[in-house]
């Protein structure tokens, strides 16, 4: 982590046309900080981040974009650097002064730190400056916090950390498919200003295929989760460029409504999600798990439209317009992947 690093990101994503796409903040994560003065102000690594924060956050700025920045509830932070622990209105105070956007918060080395509590603390310390900040919820799920954290955080983690990876599981972090059955069922917690955040996204990260990170993107989109890119923007193929700045999959996440989708229909390895959009149309995927290519159908019924309407069907990743049809739409799913759609009657 260093400025020229976040400087270099910050460029990219205006030249790689991901701003324009929609993508807003720049955030640092952990190790950034090293010490803390003489009267307990956090203090930034002289070495790595020379100009300071703020002249970072002004550059930032600049470019059109917004600027996040990272603490932790404990002690000390997951890499152990100083954390916000009883110091947080202090903390909250230089990060409005350097002009941060957006704080994520993690929960590394609290102990018996009670969840609720200390997001609520640090949540006070941000209002209290009187400067907007993003409130993001680090907390990997473990207390629930889709209970209690509407009203403190704008987002919080659902699950723990995400894996470059179909379906696979290290002690902290795990593959696609299994964060998204940890989201399922939660789609009522979220909503405008409080939303389930089932991790960033690892589209170009190189561990699945072309097909899996346009599920993956996809099935984020329709979880109505925050589009976190987690590759290196600078240097993405125009694959992984194409799946992340796919404006009519990106409207999807981004609908007015917001109103998180949720599977309505699993058979095996085959599965319908749906989520309905401000326009009165409704959001689909068709989502083969399994590794054989599947003809799979999506019923008007099910998404809550009369059998005999007639509704136009567009596929969002083709950007075609299917045509109209009555009572269902029928497609052959790859294997691995999502036929995803959206139906307007």
């Amino acid at each position: 982590m260093s400025e020229d690093l976040v400087k270099s990101v910050a460029d990219a994503l205006v030249t790689s046309g991901m701003k324009d796409a929609g993508y807003t903040y720049v955030v640092i994560d952990d190790c950034w900080q090293v010490s803390r003065d003489e009267s307990g102000n956090i203090l930034a690594d002289a070495k790595l981040f020379p100009s300071g924060i703020k002249a970072l956050a002004d550059y930032v700025h600049a470019k059109g974009l917004k600027f996040g920045i990272y603490s932790d509830a404990g002690t000390q932070t997951c890499g152990g650097r100083p954390a916000s622990q009883g110091h947080e209105f202090q903390d909250a105070r230089s990060y409005a002064s350097w002009g941060v956007d957006y704080l994520k918060y993690d929960w590394c080395n609290t102990g018996t730190r009670n969840a609720e509590e200390a997001y609520a603390t640090m949540n006070a310390a941000l209002l209290g400056t009187g400067r907007p900040i993003v409130f993001s919820i680090c907390e990997w799920g473990t207390a629930k916090p889709w209970l209690w954290a509407k009203g403190i955080g704008n987002l919080w983690r659902t699950t723990g950390d995400i894996h470059d990876c179909w379906d696979c599981k290290t002690e902290y972090e795990s593959g696609l498919v299994l964060l998204l059955d940890k989201n399922a069922g939660l789609e009522s917690f979220a909503g405008p200003g409080h939303w389930n955040d089932p991790d960033m996204l690892e589209v170009g990260n190189g561990g699945m295929t072309t097909a899996e990170y346009q599920a993956h993107f996809s099935l984020w989109a329709m979880l109505a989760a925050p589009l976190m890119a987690g590759n290196d923007i600078r240097s993405m193929s125009s694959e992984t460029r194409e799946i992340l700045t796919n404006a009519e999959v990106i409207a999807v996440d981004q609908d007015a409504l917001g109103q998180q989708g949720r599977r309505i229909q699993k058979n095996g390895e085959q599965e319908i999600w749906s989520r309905p959009l401000a326009d009165g149309g409704r959001a689909v995927i068709l989502f083969n798990r399994g590794n054989e290519p599947a003809v799979m159908s999506v019923n008007w019924e099910l998404i809550g439209y009369p059998g005999h309407v007639a509704a136009k069907v567009r596929d969002l990743w083709e950007h075609q317009d299917l045509g109209s049809f009555h009572d269902r739409y029928t497609g052959t799913v790859g294997p691995r992947s999502v036929i995803m759609l959206k139906i307007l009657p």
